[in-house]
């Protein structure tokens, strides 16, 4: 089994209708299949062989794709990363997963060549005319090495939003499967048009929009970076009927005045984070078009449960398992729980990873008799819908109360001058830890505005003692909101400088 074979069938199936676009750049899903064959080739001649690690640096380009699927075909295990990484963080990613070469864009030659020096790792460099040019020199290859389901295709580093970030492995079949699912969930067809707004170094962007489209035979229209603006205008100019995004890209539309017709936008999905309430009802409202909700982590390749549109839908709910996947809410003792309490979210099935690589101890902490243990805490009603309440590390214990940050948040996005909101613990030498929050606003507010407004919504000891207001959230590539970066900013005094060095602290 080898996930570069599903390209090889669409190719052999569509020909010469177009898989990716990029502004007036369309490639069809022939030329991407050659290409590819080529790539293959090119990489033997660079020295990879079968399970070598191949890392890939670049943006959302149609060389992403031909690098990605020329390196699986030909059994290298590709080994995707951020093109904004600095040296330092290039050296540790290349070191731990032993890669043999990165192949990056560009634009970031000095970085990489920086980051490669005292590694094991070649490179090399795609300038889109001269690595065109290079790849015709090579024959194609069509065959695809034959790889077990269970052999690694892709490792995907985690954020380190906890420390120091891990290599998830990612095996052929968690890849394949996971991306049928998502591309069924979403009933994906030839004549949809996907937009690849999400980094497709991500495990989001990778199996919901660049293999569940290509699984689908449709078209995926790339936008590099994500500016709302531009977002919509590519919408309305492709056709668009596909939209997947993160909370942040979804409030970012909202701000955007004089939107035109939307229609062709059939269906939307939203993942990486919690999507607030009061977004999905405004974006809803607005656009008329629906948002499946749905819930995962890199290490369930992502996709583990949905909230599938439809009567059954429970607005608030991360929704069901998807196809062949199981969940359950345990506690501390990873027995299951009643309906109704909160504890761990546990996940089964095809799509959880093999692995962390080379961290027998993380792996055999993370799943235990093939549960995954996600870290997210979380509950089950009696109708086998799932409700995430929060991440285990985010919870704050104030006084012996425990406050579950989302729904403070929730609470917060409610207020109409709030655009975004993060609530974190600090410490605090009287009740242990303290609530604070931080905010982007849209509209004048003062903090006390604020904290009136969540103290009249919520028990006594769950409302933020301190504001602070920044005029940007420090994010992951998904657009989560980095809170040990935010909890930072509540250690320093009111009248000194917070360690978010574009925000704008205006302290409580």
């Amino acid at each position: 089994m080898n996930l570069a074979e599903r390209l090889r069938a669409a190719a052999e199936r569509l020909g010469g209708r177009t898989v990716l676009t990029l502004d007036r750049e369309e490639l069809s899903y022939r030329a991407l299949e050659v290409m590819s064959a080529r790539m293959g080739v090119l990489l033997r001649r660079r020295g990879i062989r079968p399970g070598d690690r191949v890392a890939v640096m670049l943006p959302n380009v149609p060389e992403f794709a031909v690098v990605y699927y020329g390196a699986l075909r030909m059994g290298a295990v590709v080994v995707p990363l951020d093109p904004l990484l600095k040296r330092r963080e290039i050296a540790a990613y290349l070191d731990d997963s032993a890669a043999r070469l990165v192949i990056a864009w560009h634009a970031y030659a000095e970085t990489v060549e920086a980051g490669t020096a005292g590694t094991r790792a070649d490179y090399m460099f795609v300038v889109p005319g001269e690595f065109r040019r290079l790849l015709r020199t090579m024959p194609p290859d069509h065959d695809a090495a034959v790889r077990a389901a269970d052999d690694t295709a892709v490792i995907l580093y985690s954020a380190g939003t906890t420390g120091r970030a891990k290599g998830i492995e990612l095996t052929h079949a968690n890849l394949g499967s996971n991306a049928d699912t998502a591309a069924r969930m979403l009933a994906l067809g030839v004549d949809d048009v996907v937009l690849g707004a999400l980094p497709l170094y991500h495990a989001f962007g990778q199996t919901c929009a660049l293999n569940a489209t290509i699984w689908a035979g449709g078209r995926l229209t790339l936008l590099p970076r994500f500016e709302a603006g531009r977002a919509l205008e590519v919408i309305r100019r492709d056709g668009v009927t596909v939209f997947h995004g993160v909370p942040a890209m979804y409030i970012a539309l909202l701000d955007q005045p004089g939107v035109s017709d939307l229609s062709l936008l059939r269906v939307c999905a939203s993942g990486g984070a919690a999507l607030p309430l009061d977004v999905l009802r405004a974006y809803e409202t607005r656009y008329g078009c629906p948002i499946i909700e749905g819930y995962g982590l890199s290490e369930t390749s992502p996709l583990s449960a949905s909230n599938r549109g439809g009567a059954g839908r429970r607005v608030g709910s991360i929704g069901r398992p998807v196809r062949e996947v199981e969940m359950r809410v345990v506690g501390d003792d990873g027995r299951e729980l009643p309906h109704g309490e909160i504890g761990e979210i546990v996940v089964r099935g095809p799509n959880v990873m093999k692995g962390y690589w080379n961290d027998p101890a993380a792996t055999a902490e993370a799943v235990r008799d093939g549960w995954f243990h996600t870290g997210d805490l979380g509950r089950e009603d009696d109708d086998g819908f799932f409700f995430l309440v929060d991440r285990r590390r985010d919870v704050i214990i104030r006084a012996g109360y425990t406050v579950y940050p989302r729904e403070v948040e929730e609470v917060l996005y409610e207020h109409p001058a709030v655009r975004q909101a993060a609530v974190v613990g600090f410490r605090h030498p009287e009740v242990g830890e303290e609530i604070g929050a931080v905010v982007v606003l849209r509209a004048p507010a003062s903090a006390e505005d604020l904290r009136l407004w969540v103290k009249e919504r919520v028990a006594a000891y769950k409302y933020p003692r301190r504001v602070r207001f920044v005029d940007e959230m420090p994010t992951s590539p998904t657009g989560k909101i980095l809170k040990r970066a935010l909890g930072l900013t509540f250690t320093v005094p009111d009248d000194a400088g917070g360690p978010l060095a574009q925000a704008r602290n205006q302290p409580s």
